[in-house]
């Protein structure tokens, strides 16, 4: 089963965008484990498969990416985020994985 992080700077606004992903997740039948931390508890909640950075965290990718180069890092996408689009940022997140680490 896959991990997919979400991680923001407190870990609250991402909760919400967990929510409508785990809805996609089901409503396509895909097991997954999606969780949303604030930065400071990244480390805590490894292993994992991606690590997707609220926007507002941008700024932390490159870092993030150098700390864990095994696994996928990047930001949301900002509309999705703002419109809390679950499917897309889902999707987006599996094509992460399979294509692997830049």
């Amino acid at each position: 089963m896959k991990k997919i992080l979400l991680a923001c700077a407190g870990g609250f606004s991402t909760s919400m965008l967990v929510e409508r992903m785990k809805e996609a997740a089901r409503a396509q039948s895909i097991e997954v484990l999606i969780d949303a931390v604030a930065e400071s508890d990244i480390d805590a909640q490894a292993p994992f498969d991606i690590i997707m950075l609220g926007p507002q965290m941008g700024h932390a990718e490159a870092e993030l990416a150098e700390a864990y180069p095994q696994i996928p890092v990047t930001t949301i996408d900002m509309a999705d985020y703002g419109m809390m689009n679950g499917e897309k940022v889902l999707a987006t997140a599996f094509e992460l994985m399979e294509k692997g680490v830049k």
